[in-house]
């Protein structure tokens, strides 16, 4: 392994921006394609618009099994009040770690897996099987547009095993979580503030609601446990009400995140959701409680008992010193969007972790980036060079 050229890889996919919002993967879909067709890839760039651009290049043939590797190209905005150490399209490397916006999540296994696909190229003629890149847009917020959209277009193969790059710190996840977003409403009456009887206050109802929501996560959610990601949750992120502090609030919002563990039904905590509202509404005639706008992304799970999860899982094993056991990765990833083209085993695998992603003075260590590549090398290799 060259690590100059994948850290310097790294570094030119850091410094090509591709917030999403806006979105625009235009360049760095460019960018992914050139270093695709340069190392011999059959090439796709396509979009469903003129911004969610995503690369799907495939080299090999028929004569064995398939190997799907997946990064999302799009990365989350930078902050409005940001204070970065260093230019967040810089690249810059200390002590070990490159820096940069998307360093981690998730141009670092991005840069990983196109320098795998890259060294495939002086053995074409000993491939037995396939290997399949994408390079997707659009994950950072759902990937209705990126891999979702691949997938019902049919420009995504399938394939025998994948593997979905996110912050793992190279352990070997199976299962993540869902999410479900939903917005509730309460409605009162306005009155002058000098006389607060006079109106219904709606942020007062909405105090009473979050109190619920609470009791929710204490009571119900707490119980209720995966043996990877852990319990489900929900948490209260935005909240806006009220027309002005001389005015009694005759209406509030809030948003929440109700985090799914793999086996829950969406539409039965929809109606979880719907039930805290009514019982509310029952104790509280004065106000109008509602809940809607609900918005899902599906968990992930896969069972690991197949020939090829197992073979990933002991050479992650050997090359980081942990047990050949899968784990759970807590945040959401694009493997949900995959299940239908996959007919073995998938996996969420990748350097860092998430706590370090979306954050300022984001980075991925050097060392981890190789751990990573070196797995990934193997895997490959041992599928589809030596067919074991």
């Amino acid at each position: 392994m060259d690590t100059n050229s994948l850290v310097s890889l790294l570094q030119d996919l850091i410094r090509i921006p591709s917030p999403n919002p806006p979105g625009d993967c235009l360049a760095i879909a460019d960018f992914c394609a050139s270093y695709l067709e340069s190392a011999g890839y059959d090439v796709a760039k396509v979009a469903p618009d003129d911004r969610a651009w995503s690369v799907v290049g495939t080299m090999g043939n028929d004569e064995g099994p398939s190997i799907l590797l997946h990064a999302h190209i799009d990365t989350v905005p930078l902050g409005k009040n940001a204070q970065w150490s260093n230019d967040p399209y810089a690249g810059v490397i200390k002590q070990g770690r490159v820096y940069g916006l998307g360093s981690v999540d998730d141009k670092a296994p991005l840069a990983a897996m196109m320098q795998v696909a890259a060294g495939l190229q002086k053995r074409q003629k000993q491939i037995r099987g396939k290997l399949i890149i994408v390079c997707a847009a659009d994950e950072e917020v759902g990937g209705r547009l990126g891999t979702r959209w691949l997938v019902d277009a049919g420009r995504i193969p399938d394939c025998d095993f994948a593997v979905v790059g996110e912050q793992t710190h190279n352990r070997v996840a199976t299962a993540h979580k869902g999410v479900l977003r939903a917005t509730f409403h309460v409605t009162g009456r306005t009155a002058h503030a000098t006389d607060p009887g006079r109106g219904v206050n709606a942020i007062n109802g909405m105090a009473h609601l979050i109190l619920d929501l609470e009791r929710y996560q204490r009571e119900t959610l707490a119980s209720r446990t995966h043996p990877l990601v852990g319990s489900p949750s929900i948490n209260v992120g935005l909240i806006e009400g009220g027309v002005g502090t001389n005015v009694v609030a005759d209406h509030c919002t809030i948003r929440v995140d109700r985090r799914m563990i793999p086996g829950e039904d969406a539409q039965e905590i929809i109606e979880e959701l719907l039930a805290i509202a009514a019982t509310r509404q029952s104790a509280d005639h004065d106000r109008s409680y509602r809940v809607d706008d609900f918005l899902i992304s599906n968990w992930f799970q896969t069972a690991a008992d197949n020939a090829l999860t197992q073979r990933f899982l002991h050479i992650s094993a050997e090359e980081t010193g942990t047990a050949a056991e899968p784990v759970g990765y807590l945040p959401g990833s694009d493997a949900k969007h995959l299940v239908q083209v996959v007919r073995q085993g998938m996996v969420v695998f990748g350097p860092g972790t998430y706590e370090v992603a979306h954050s300022t003075d984001e980075y991925t260590e050097v060392a981890e980036l190789e751990t990573t590549y070196r797995i990934l090398q193997r895997m490959v290799e041992e599928t589809l060079i030596n067919g074991q």
